[in-house]
């Protein structure tokens, strides 16, 4: 376990919630309890109000960071050894988002540039020479794992931020995000990648819209630790700092992995004992295709990643985790069924609460945490068969008329609920139809990857509560 910065230091994560007068925390991702001396409370409440803390309530923080109950905050004061960072960019043509991204990252670090096999080297090699930054070129084209690898054997810092051609990074996006490797567990950390604004002046446009709160590299506001079991399951390679030693450790890139390259390193380093975390407070604007078809097709390349994946992290990749009480509940709710699925919610909460209630938290809880577990469940089982499963709600909505409800409720729960949790810049009906349209076209690559790996653990739910080797 690392230890905690200095200073502020720790600040409670929003979702935590206290019972029994703060001794009792409930949180966290995957959820847990923690129980604490009234003693460990006060030096608890202590530490995020003053920073005041002994070697025990900083190694409780420590317990609570890696829990995702907490997060740590930067020390105050002048920090002695700084690490020093250079900035690797792998470029596939494209010269004016290179020249854009070069442009915002500025002089402050070292940048090297990895032209793989450019068509057109030349604009490349001239935005490099104009912006300050070293080149190497490769002579073919071996993906931007292979390129970011052939950058690194040229940087000798303590820390390498890997950001891709097309991302504009905001003045002093690196230092926001170094500090957290003042602790020594810490093996890499990601900034929030977010939609950029369009270069050409014409905001407004649908995809656009789409785009601000749907692009597949943002990974939300909420901050936290990397991980499989994870709320954030893995980070985008698109901007990521990631300390050296950590790189080395687990052997950097995976060869030939072309998607995907990114959750395959970031889980590597999690497996090694490293940590990774999210910083979502630090942003970088990532560009997004402007036309439909290209958003689609991108999203159907990211979905072959999936089975070779699966094949190096088995068990890892399942659409939907099904766990009995929530799956009950959700496949009563779907099917019309609403006394059967008050039945087993209350079944479910009582369950729940006589686990609970002797360590504080009352029932009420107890009926939240089992409702909110039902739901997600809808929502996880709508996009796993929107995205994997046409073929079957075909079936299903000719199966009478609560069949063909079924199917629809699956196809639109998903869509509907984010649009109402995100509120998003454009209008429910184009909304669903672009999600789902983003969904068909994931699922479609993911069944390609599998067939093409023969590796078919993501077209298949997983089930928490049986063993299963990690």
């Amino acid at each position: 376990m690392g230890s905690l910065p200095c200073g502020p230091g720790l600040a409670l994560d929003g979702r935590l919630r206290r019972f029994g007068g703060g001794t009792v925390l409930a949180g966290g991702h995957p959820g847990r309890v923690i129980t604490l001396t009234p003693q460990g409370a006060a030096a608890l409440d202590a530490l995020v109000a003053t920073g005041a803390a002994d070697a025990a309530t900083v190694r409780l923080a420590g317990r609570l960071v890696e829990a995702g109950m907490a997060h740590p905050r930067r020390a105050t004061g002048d920090r002695a050894g700084c690490p020093t960072v250079t900035v690797v960019v792998p470029v596939l043509d494209r010269p004016e988002a290179l020249d854009r991204c070069l442009a915002a990252l500025g002089d402050r670090h070292p940048v090297v540039v990895v032209d793989d096999a450019s068509h057109d080297p030349g604009p490349v090699a001239a935005v490099c020479a104009a912006r300050g930054a070293r080149l190497i070129r490769r002579d073919h084209n071996g993906g931007p794992g292979a390129a970011r690898s052939d950058g690194l054997a040229h940087v000798d810092s303590d820390l390498v931020a890997f950001v891709d051609s097309d991302c504009t990074a905001g003045p002093g996006w690196l230092e926001a995000l170094t500090w957290l490797f003042d602790d020594p567990a810490i093996g890499a950390v990601a900034p929030r990648v977010v939609a950029a604004p369009p270069v050409d002046g014409q905001p407004g446009r649908a995809i656009d819209r789409f785009h601000a709160a749907h692009s597949p590299l943002d990974l939300g506001p909420e901050e936290g630790e990397v991980g499989p079991d994870r709320a954030v399951r893995y980070v985008p390679t698109a901007a990521l700092v990631v300390r050296r030693e950590a790189f080395d450790a687990v052997g950097g890139f995976t060869h030939g992995l072309r998607v995907g390259e990114d959750v395959d390193l970031v889980w590597r380093l999690v497996d090694a004992g490293w940590r990774v975390r999210y910083a979502p407070a630090v942003t970088v604007g990532h560009a997004e295709p402007r036309r439909w078809g290209d958003l689609l097709a991108r999203r159907f390349r990211y979905g072959t990643s999936a089975g070779p994946l699966a094949a190096r992290h088995p068990g890892r990749l399942a659409p939907v985790e099904l766990r009995p009480w929530p799956t009950v509940v959700a496949l009563a709710v779907l099917s019309g069924r609403p006394r059967a699925a008050a039945t087993a919610l209350a079944a479910s909460t009582l369950v729940l609460s006589r686990t609970v209630r002797p360590l504080g938290i009352p029932s009420r809880q107890a009926w939240a945490w089992s409702a909110q577990g039902a739901g997600w469940t809808v929502v996880g089982l709508g996009r796993a068969a929107t995205m994997l499963a046409v073929p079957g709600l075909a079936v299903l909505a000719t199966r009478g008329r609560r069949g063909a409800r079924t199917a629809v409720a699956l196809v639109l729960v998903p869509p509907v609920v984010s649009w109402i949790r995100q509120r998003p810049d454009l209008d429910l009906p184009r909304w669903v139809a672009a999600s789902v349209a983003d969904d068909l076209a994931y699922g479609a690559g993911v069944w390609t990857g599998c067939l093409r790996s023969r590796s078919f653990g993501p077209l298949l739910p997983a089930f928490p509560w049986r063993h299963r080797d990690a």
